[in-house]
């Protein structure tokens, strides 16, 4: 058993982590602005910090990533190419990953980025006292690091990690200046310091943070166009939570582009003349709904698929979405490795069948509707946070008008924290849950035995279900190392997941900025994060 490598994710990354950008970032559009000036960017929520080795949020790597640099970048098309690393070697056991680094490289502080920075960025991270809740899962079977010289360093693993080089490219894996994490331990997230495109201004609680450019940047990764310092003077991140005074704030010109476009905003915006609309697809895990199998009669299949069966995901996506949300078919979304297509179309609303499952089960209806085996009702727990993001509540509603045609009461709690409820205690029956990832291995941290989460410790396998089979598929695409062969045993798992109803994808995010025409070069990396790099701002 690959114990060392199975890390479990941890909470708070459920938003957006893996995705491929869309064609072009801006309308293919990116140097007719000017360069100079201030990029204003409009967040749907605050970061809780800005130290990838610690904080694991989407709202945090949006901002991180225009302050630290990676090792590697992985590209549109899913290859790495170098960034801080000119190159790097892989021993024949796949244990081990020597990295030549640039020589040229300074932090914000002015200290030298270095093999012994690299080191230092690495052992912090597996180190318990950083209580890291991203990056450690990202470092998966880490061991060690050696400084072979000022600008070599040689990373060992306990075991084969398939999926390292695709998470050393991630901001959450960003390297962070020795010296200020010295001086400012756990206070790093509010003082940030790396070696990338823009530098830490301030930060004004619930309000903004401000970022500017970095002078000395000379070293930008090939997934942009422009390799020096940003074209922008200042990047200010303005928190807006409430959707509509984001979206009208760009619209009034108030700020230069905001995000996470509500559907019926997307409709609306498509013919404002004074803004341009874009949009990446979230790869990793698709917004998906898991029954906790310790709860019965969720432990038994015919159970878990009638609940399947009933749910119409396709009228449920159409209605809220508007056309502008895709239906998820599988656990993993369309654009990452080894996507199972045949899933497609493979599961579709069957109320009659779903009925005789549960009459089969011995579950009879009552007066009421609700059906009741041994005196006691059918329901079905559903757990949700609140705010509604991404309209997550209205799902739960229709859902729960859906379920009652076959006699399951389901009773929605909202909560603002979900932690303590699905995570350590375990109360509910049905939660949803997503990731952003640019690997498939991002299938193990959600459905391997390692994943379910305890008391002790956070997971996101909310089945809950220790299954030796999918245990058995998920360590060996952890290990294997021909991408034709991780393919076919991550399409296995999607298709097991969905016989077996252990999770309902219901749909694939799309992370949508919308941004002023004067506005050129806003792009996004390989998971759909915004990238300022070659942003200019017409004046």
């Amino acid at each position: 058993m690959l114990a060392a490598a199975l890390l479990l994710l941890t909470a708070g990354c459920g938003s957006e982590t893996g995705v491929k950008p869309s064609s072009g970032g801006q309308t293919g559009e990116t140097q007719s602005g000017s360069s100079g000036g201030e990029l204003t960017y409009g967040l749907a929520t605050s970061p809780s910090g800005l130290d990838p080795n610690v904080v694991p949020g989407a709202v945090d790597y949006r901002v991180m990533r225009a302050l630290y640099d990676s090792l590697v970048v992985q590209m549109p098309d899913q290859s790495i190419k170098p960034w801080l690393a000119t190159e790097w070697t892989v021993s024949p056991d796949g244990k081990s990953y020597t990295f030549k680094l640039r020589k040229d490289v300074k932090f914000h502080d002015g200290t030298p980025f270095n093999a012994a920075a690299v080191k230092y960025n690495f052992d912090r991270i597996v180190n318990p006292a950083t209580k890291s809740r991203f990056a450690v899962t990202l470092i998966g079977p880490y061991e060690s690091s050696e400084v072979i010289d000022d600008y070599t360093v040689k990373v060992n693993l306990k075991s084969p990690y398939s999926a390292f080089l695709s998470s050393l490219s991630q901001a959450f894996l960003g390297i962070v200046s020795p010296a200020a994490a010295e001086k400012h331990k756990d206070q790093l997230a509010k003082h940030p310091v790396g070696t990338g495109p823009f530098t830490f201004a301030g930060w004004t609680e619930n309000a903004a943070i401000r970022l500017e450019k970095n002078p000395d940047y000379n070293w930008a990764p090939p997934i942009a166009e422009n390799a020096g310092p940003a074209r922008i003077d200042k990047l200010t991140f303005k928190i807006i939570p409430e959707e509509a005074t984001r979206i009208g704030s760009v619209q009034s010109g108030q700020v230069s582009a905001v995000e996470t476009v509500p559907p019926q905003n997307l409709v609306s915006l498509k013919g404002d003349p004074n803004v341009n609309l874009l949009q990446a697809e979230s790869t990793g895990i698709p917004y998906t709904l898991m029954l906790n199998q310790q709860h019965p009669p969720w432990n038994e299949l015919k159970a878990r698929k009638a609940v399947q069966l009933a749910i119409d995901f396709e009228a449920i996506v159409k209605t809220l979405y508007l056309g502008t949300y895709s239906r998820a078919w599988s656990p993993l979304s369309p654009s990452m490795l080894g996507y199972n297509a045949s899933l497609e179309q493979a599961v579709k609303p069957d109320i009659a069948k779903a009925n005789a499952l549960l009459d089969e089960l011995g579950w009879t209806r009552g007066a009421d509707g609700i059906r009741a085996k041994d005196g006691k009702p059918l329901t079905l727990h559903y757990i949700d946070g609140s705010p509604n993001r991404e309209k997550r509540n209205d799902i739960a509603a229709m859902i729960q008008q859906q379920l009652k045609q076959i006699g399951i009461a389901v009773n929605i709690e909202l909560l603002p924290d979900t932690t303590n409820a699905v995570m350590i205690k375990g109360t509910n029956d049905l939660v949803g849950v997503s990731n952003v990832s640019g690997d498939p291995d991002i299938l193990r941290s959600f459905f391997h035995t390692n994943a379910i989460p305890t008391p002790e410790k956070w997971g996101h396998n909310h089945t809950r279900l220790s299954d030796p089979q999918l245990d058995q598929w998920l360590e060996e695409g952890l290990t294997e190392q021909d991408p034709a062969k991780r393919a076919e045993i991550y399409k296995k798992v999607q298709s097991y997941v969905v016989d077996n109803a252990y999770g309902f994808p219901v749909y694939v995010f799309p992370y949508t900025v919308a941004a002023a025409k004067s506005v050129r070069g806003l792009k996004f990396d390989s998971l759909g994060y915004p990238l300022f790099y070659d942003v200019t701002v017409k004046k």
